[in-house]
């Protein structure tokens, strides 16, 4: 099974640690391709709505390259905001999984309820309409930035985990969270450590992610084509594989009974 795990900004140090995440729960029969896009072809961190749409048009190229030499059995997109996933279960029939909606689904199961400690306070409304998005707006009872850029959490920095794990702490004592999800890829390396501190389950999406889309592969579930995950009707060529016809139509649904 090969699992191909993008990191939609460039930096090489923090592919590498979601890497090394990655494969810490990887199957030994599972290959991890880990791929970011080079240097100007995407954000050099994921931290706006702006760098959202951004990383999104890079996720898709390296979609694209991915899939000309072969393709994967499953994707899993290693940033919080889940940028291009929906996109991406157009382009595959494959499993495809954000870390953010992997790491929530785990969460949920690992206790009652869940708090997310993410990055700049600024992404907070993304985090927040994932939750509702994904139905957890029950489970989900806080969120917090802790105001740590992204990419200074691309090497170990004592100050920064100190931070981290102190709104673990206080997600835990006072919003009541039975588990904590972490809310970036640059984070995937501080599970053991804050999950031993905090008391609780500390989730990491990365890990989640690649859980997930293992058992998915091995359960034959993948991306479903009817409808809205269809083939985009006009897609671009570099994205289009052989044998593609993107002039189907599709009989209208009645979404009343």
């Amino acid at each position: 099974m090969r699992i191909t795990l993008i990191n939609p900004n460039p930096s090489r140090a923090m592919t590498e640690k979601v890497a090394v995440a990655a494969r810490e729960v990887a199957a030994p029969d599972v290959e991890i391709l880990a791929v970011c896009p080079a240097p100007g072809e995407g954000p050099d961190a994921i931290e706006s709505h702006y760098d959202e749409v951004r990383a999104s048009a890079a996720i898709l190229d390296l979609v694209s390259r991915d899939l000309a030499a072969g393709g994967p059995d499953a994707y899993v997109i290693a940033c919080f905001g889940d940028p291009g996933v929906d996109a991406v279960r157009e382009l595959v029939d494959v499993p495809v999984v954000g870390i953010a909606e992997a790491a929530m689904h785990v969460a949920s199961m690992a206790g009652r309820t869940f708090g997310i400690v993410t990055t700049l306070s600024r992404t907070l409304g993304r985090a927040e309409d994932l939750v509702l998005r994904h139905g957890f707006e029950r489970a989900c009872v806080s969120a917090c930035g802790t105001g740590i850029p992204v990419l200074a959490l691309e090497r170990e920095d004592p100050a920064a985990i100190e931070r981290i794990a102190g709104w673990c702490e206080r997600v835990v004592r006072e919003d009541g969270a039975d588990a904590v999800v972490l809310g970036c890829a640059g984070m995937a390396d501080l599970c053991r450590e804050l999950s031993e501190r905090v008391g609780v389950p500390v989730v990491d999406g990365v890990a989640a992610g690649v859980g997930l889309v293992q058992a998915m592969v091995r359960m034959g579930v993948g991306t479903s084509k009817r409808d809205e995950y269809a083939r985009p009707p006009r897609l671009a060529p570099e994205h289009r594989a052989a044998g593609d016809d993107t002039s189907a139509t599709h009989e209208p649904v009645s979404l009343t009974a």
